[in-house]
């Protein structure tokens, strides 16, 4: 079994620095892939279509069940 170097086991950092914090969060956002204007608007309508048709249906299906209960208890 091969030993790995001293340089190449991570040790665990000791503390917390906020500039480190804020150069790895830099890092992360760097590797981010982010959406073109046209891929935003289109998913952003995309979402809110599928919201409002979801509110509709449910609308739609309580007041149904409010008619029904009215029949069947008013």
């Amino acid at each position: 079994m091969a030993k790995k170097d001293d340089a190449e086991v991570q040790q665990p950092k000791q503390g917390f620095s906020l500039t480190g914090f804020f150069q790895d969060t830099k890092e992360e956002l760097d590797k981010v892939v982010w959406p073109s204007r046209q891929q935003l608007i289109s998913e952003s309508v995309a979402v809110v279509l599928m919201v409002v048709l979801s509110a509709t249906l449910i609308y739609l299906v309580d007041n149904l069940f409010s008619w029904i209960a009215g029949r069947v208890f008013g």
